[in-house]
C-alpha cells in the first residue's frame, strides 16, 4: 500500500527489467489529460530503487505542468534508467528500452535527457515510432538546447521587466550554475550583450570553452568560482542550469541575488521554498515555464520539424511569465504557487473540454508514423 500512495497522483508507473541487456528502468506516466505523455529519459546511477522512483514521480509531475504552460497537446511522463551512462550503455538497452515503450501503444513518447543522448534513441526508434528529439538526419528536429537557452533568456528578460521595468539583459551580473549546452548558450547570449558573469561547473573544459569564447567576443566579465560558492555570489540572478533541490534551506539563507532564473528542472527541492524566496524578496521563475523551450520543440517535432515554429512558440515564454509574476502579487502568493494555479486552471479547462471525446484517441499528427 506504501508505494501505491507514493503514486497515488500518477495514471500508471511501469518497471522494465530485462537481464539480458541490463535493462533496469521505471516509466511514469503522470497525466493524460491534454494527450499522450512525453518526458525525457534519463540515465543515472540511482543508489537505490526508491531513489530512482521518487525522481521519475517528480519529473513526470513537473512534465505535466510544464506541457500546460508550453500549451502542446501532451501530457507528463518521464522515464529513468538506473546505470551508469559512461559504462553501462549498449545499443541492446535501448533497443530494449523502445520495446517496453512501443507496449504502451502511444500513451507515452521519450527522448533524450541527462545521461542520455539522440544518438542513444536511434536505436530505441528501431522498435517504436514515440520516439521525439531525434537528430536531423533521421528525421527529427536537432539540438533542443538551442529553443530551451532561448527560453531562458526570455525568463530573463521577463523577470528584469519586473524587477527593474526594462526587459534589458546587458547591464546586469548574472551567477550561472552549470556551463552545459543550455547553460553554456545562455552564457554566450548575456556575454554578447555585454552582461558580467560569476559561473562554475564541475567539467575545467567547459569553463575553458567559455573563456575562450568570452574573449572571441570581447566580453572579459567573467569570473570563476567553485562548487557551491556559487551560491553566495552577489548578482542581479542566479541562473541555474545544472542539478534540481539546489534550493533548499541551507542554500536559500545564503542567496544574495533579486532573482532566480534557469533552466534546471526541479530547482526548488519541495514547494515550500518558494515560500522562503518570496519571504527574501527573491523573484523566482517557476523553472518549468522557463525551461519549456526543448519541450516546444520536440512535441512540435512531431508535426514535421520547423525551427521558426518552435522559436516563435518559445517567446511565449516572456508573457506566460509575465502573467504568473503579475498574478502572484496580486494574491500575494509564491511564484510556483501562482504557476501551479495558472497549469491546474488549464487542465481543468481543457478536461471540461476534451470531456466529448476520448482523450486516449490517436494524435492527429500520428500520419507522420
Amino acid at each position: 500500500m506504501d508505494v501505491f500512495q507514493k503514486i497515488y497522483e500518477h495514471e500508471q508507473v511501469v518497471i522494465c527489467n530485462d537481464p539480458k541487456t541490463g535493462l533496469k528502468a521505471i516509466i511514469a506516466i503522470h497525466n493524460t489529460t491534454l494527450g499522450p505523455a512525453t518526458g525525457g529519459c534519463r540515465m543515472y546511477p540511482y543508489q537505490t530503487f526508491e531513489h530512482a522512483l521518487n525522481d521519475a514521480l517528480r519529473l513526470s509531475k513537473g512534465m505535466t505542468y510544464k506541457c500546460v504552460a508550453a500549451d502542446v497537446d501532451f501530457g507528463g511522463g518521464k522515464t529513468v534508467i538506473i546505470g551508469d551512462p559512461v559504462k553501462d550503455k549498449t545499443p541492446e538497452l535501448f533497443r530494449s528500452l523502445g520495446q517496453y515503450i512501443d507496449s504502451l501503444n502511444g500513451r507515452y513518447y521519450t527522448g533524450t535527457d541527462m545521461g542520455t543522448t539522440p544518438e542513444d534513441f536511434v536505436h530505441a526508434m528501431k522498435e517504436t515510432n514515440c520516439i521525439v528529439g531525434l537528430p536531423e538526419e533521421y528525421g527529427g528536429s536537432g539540438d533542443s538546447s538551442i529553443p530551451t537557452a532561448q527560453g531562458v533568456i526570455y525568463g530573463i528578460r521577463a523577470t528584469n521587466e519586473t524587477i527593474y521595468g526594462s526587459n534589458e539583459i546587458g547591464d546586469k551580473t548574472y551567477s550561472i550554475q552549470g556551463l552545459g549546452k543550455v547553460g553554456f548558450k545562455v552564457a554566450e547570449t548575456l556575454l554578447a550583450a555585454g552582461a558580467s558573469l560569476y559561473v562554475t561547473d564541475i567539467n575545467s573544459e567547459a569553463i575553458d570553452a567559455l573563456l575562450k569564447r568570452a574573449n572571441e567576443i570581447g566580453n572579459k566579465n567573467v569570473k570563476v568560482v567553485s562548487g557551491n560558492d556559487i551560491y553566495a555570489v552577489e548578482a542581479d540572478a542566479f541562473v541555474p542550469c545544472a542539478l534540481g533541490g539546489i534550493i533548499n534551506d541551507d542554500t536559500v539563507e545564503v542567496l544574495k541575488v533579486k532573482a532566480i532564473v534557469g533552466s534546471a528542472n526541479n530547482q526548488l527541492l519541495d514547494d515550500h521554498h518558494g515560500d522562503l524566496l518570496k519571504k527574501k524578496n527573491i523573484l523566482y521563475a517557476p523553472d518549468y515555464i522557463v525551461n519549456a523551450g526543448g519541450l516546444i520543440q520536440v512535441s512540435d517535432e512531431l508535426y514535421g520539424p520547423n525551427k521558426n515554429r518552435v522559436m516563435r512558440k518559445t517567446k511565449a515564454i516572456y508573457n506566460s511569465l509575465l502573467e504568473i509574476y503579475r498574478n502572484a502579487e496580486n494574491k500575494n502568493i509564491s511564484t510556483i504557487e501562482s504557476a501551479n494555479q495558472f497549469c491546474e486552471e488549464k487542465i481543468e479547462i481543457r478536461k471540461n473540454r476534451n470531456s466529448f471525446f476520448s482523450h486516449h484517441k490517436r494524435p492527429k499528427w500520428e500520419i507522420r508514423h
